[in-house]
C-alpha cells in the first residue's frame, strides 16, 4: 500500500579551489553617535549649596541653594529653597524661591511659593501656588526693517508708539 521510494544519494560536487585573495583593509566609518539626552543632575534634600549653580543641563533641586541658579531646565522640588536669582529655559517650581525668576516657560505647582518677580513667555499656576512679586512678560524685539533696493523716495520713519504695558501687578498672586 504505502511504499517507500528510494531516494537518490545527494551528489556533492567539490568546491573549486580559488586562489586566496588578500583582502583590502576595510575602512569603517564610525557611525555617528545617537543624540543622547543630557543627564539630569539631582541634588537631594539635606544638602546645602553655598554658591552659584551654572550649567546647560537639566537640574532637579530638592535642597537649599544660597546663590544664583542658571541652568537649561530646572525642577525645584517640594523640599527645595533657593535664595537667589533663577534663570532657565523651562522651570517647574514645587518649593520656595526667594529671588527673581526668569524662564521662557514657568509652572508653579500647588506647593510653590515665589517671592520675587517672574519674567516669562508662558506662566501657569496651579491652585494653592503663592506668588509675591510682578509678572513680567518677555518682549521679543521686532525684526529690523529690510532696506529696499528700488526705493524711489525715502519714506518718513513711523511715529514711535507707546509699548503696551506688561502684565505687571505689585500685588500678591495666589491661584485659587
Amino acid at each position: 500500500m504505502f511504499a517507500k521510494k528510494k531516494e537518490a544519494p545527494l551528489a556533492l560536487a567539490p568546491l573549486e579551489q580559488q586562489p586566496a585573495r588578500v583582502a583590502a583593509p576595510v575602512q569603517h566609518q564610525p557611525a555617528p553617535a545617537p543624540a543622547r539626552p543630557k543627564p539630569v543632575s539631582m541634588f537631594a534634600q539635606g544638602l546645602t549649596i553655598r554658591g552659584d549653580v551654572v550649567g546647560d543641563v537639566e537640574v532637579h533641586l530638592d535642597c537649599v541653594v544660597l546663590g544664583d541658579v542658571k541652568v537649561g531646565k530646572l525642577i525645584v522640588g517640594p523640599n527645595a529653597r533657593i535664595e537667589g536669582s533663577v534663570v532657565s529655559q523651562a522651570m517647574e517650581i514645587h518649593g520656595l524661591v526667594i529671588g527673581a525668576v526668569t524662564a521662557q516657560s514657568v509652572r508653579l505647582y500647588g506647593t510653590a511659593r515665589v517671592d520675587g518677580d517672574i519674567t516669562h513667555e508662558q506662566l501657569a499656576m496651579e491652585p494653592g501656588a503663592e506668588f509675591q512679586g510682578r509678572s513680567l512678560k518677555f518682549r521679543r524685539p521686532a525684526p529690523a526693517p529690510q532696506p529696499q533696493a528700488h526705493q524711489a523716495a525715502p519714506q518718513p520713519a513711523p511715529a514711535p508708539q507707546a509699548a503696551p504695558s506688561a502684565s505687571q501687578s505689585p500685588y500678591n498672586h495666589t491661584a485659587h
